[in-house]
């Protein structure tokens, strides 16, 4: 190679890591612009790692509820993951550590409402349910721009929230992945649900909103009002698909009548405990019925009886949780978190459903 040709290489390089540098730091300040607007204040975060950009504000519990983005050089796909009902990016960090090992960059949103010090507001906040879907909207916006294969996914709520954007707006998302995905709640939430005025009680109900607890990266109690939010999304993802809320999958008699709008014609990945009792698993089992796309679907058979939350918790997640267990009942069921024992088998699916967007 001559000197001039190795010049040329080494100027083109340069140029090139330049353009990536730009185009990081443009992606880093849009998404730090979310959450000026959305808090008032903004800071950079003491806790640093390499390739990983976060948004810090006092307004936060700690640093561990904020926002981030992990930028992988080189890299051409993108994932957005959204977080659960009263819980926080810190518990899509395992999820997100394969994406990122697999070459995509990872946005990890924070919900408006949640990860706060002070929620009681934003928590019984009527335009609560639009503030997700906006904001999840937006961050999907800035995903596009940074790379030209577009996955998003997310765990429970953050589930729903990415199949209703792919449903109801003109994102381009090559796929979906789904984590104990919440398209449908227990009986009791469902039935609670459809009785009138029922959201103006839940207000009532849960009073001055706790935001501390046993665990510094979630709030101990789900707000009812937020999951009566949560409930208008899953019925509004219903009826787009023209599902019903049947068990087990049994819808297929419905769909003619209640007219199905749209299917999901992209591939689907989901992960599903079968012991799940505060999103059943036949809410995710009716949407892949209907789906089009090819599909990966990892279910966890109920004998092991892993938790709704459990799911995605590997023991280097559970390790940094710092989960106080003294100020929770230890033999009530679900209320100590744990690792999911078959979450290796789980990476497994998801890099291998991964595979087909290389």
């Amino acid at each position: 190679m001559s000197s001039k040709l190795g010049f040329k290489l080494l100027c083109a390089l340069m140029l090139s890591s330049i353009s990536m540098l730009t185009a990081a730091n443009e992606a880093n300040e849009r998404f730090k612009g979310f959450y000026d607007s959305e808090w008032g204040q903004t800071q950079t975060c003491r806790e640093t790692a390499l390739n990983k950009f976060g948004v810090c504000s006092n307004v936060l519990r700690n640093e561990g509820n904020a926002p981030f983005i992990l930028h992988n050089k080189n890299s051409d796909r993108v994932a957005v993951l959204i977080h659960g009902l009263s819980d926080s990016p810190f518990f899509m960090r395992a999820i997100a550590k394969i994406l990122f090992d697999e070459g995509y960059s990872v946005v990890v949103p924070l919900l408006p409402g949640h990860g706060l010090r002070e929620a009681d507001d934003d928590m019984s906040d009527w335009d609560l349910a639009e503030r997700w879907q906006s904001h999840v909207d937006d961050v999907i916006g800035l995903a596009s721009s940074m790379g030209n294969t577009l996955v998003v996914g997310g765990f429970s709520t953050g589930g729903a929230l990415a199949v209703d954007n792919y449903l109801t707006k003109d994102n381009h998302i090559d796929g979906i992945m789904l984590f104990s995905g919440a398209l449908a709640l227990s009986d009791n939430a469902e039935g609670m649900s459809r009785i009138w005025g029922i959201k103006l009680l839940a207000k009532i109900v849960d009073g001055t909103y706790e935001t501390h607890g046993p665990n510094p990266y979630k709030y101990p109690n789900v707000a009812g009002f937020a999951g009566l939010e949560l409930m208008d999304i899953i019925n509004d993802i219903r009826a787009v698909t023209g599902a019903t809320n049947g068990t087990n999958g049994d819808n297929g008699s419905d769909n003619k009548s209640a007219g199905a709008q749209k299917h999901i014609d992209i591939p689907l990945f989901a992960a599903h405990s079968q012991a799940d009792s505060t999103t059943p698993i036949y809410g995710v089992e009716n949407l892949i019925a209907q789906s089009k796309g090819a599909n990966t679907f990892f279910v966890i058979d109920e004998s092991y009886k892993l938790c709704h939350a459990d799911l995605v918790v590997n023991s280097e997640l559970l390790a940094k949780m710092n989960f106080n267990a003294n100020m929770v009942n230890q033999q009530e069921e679900c209320a100590m978190p744990k690792a999911n024992p078959l979450f290796s088998t789980m990476k497994l699916m998801l890099v291998d459903y991964l595979t087909q967007f290389k």
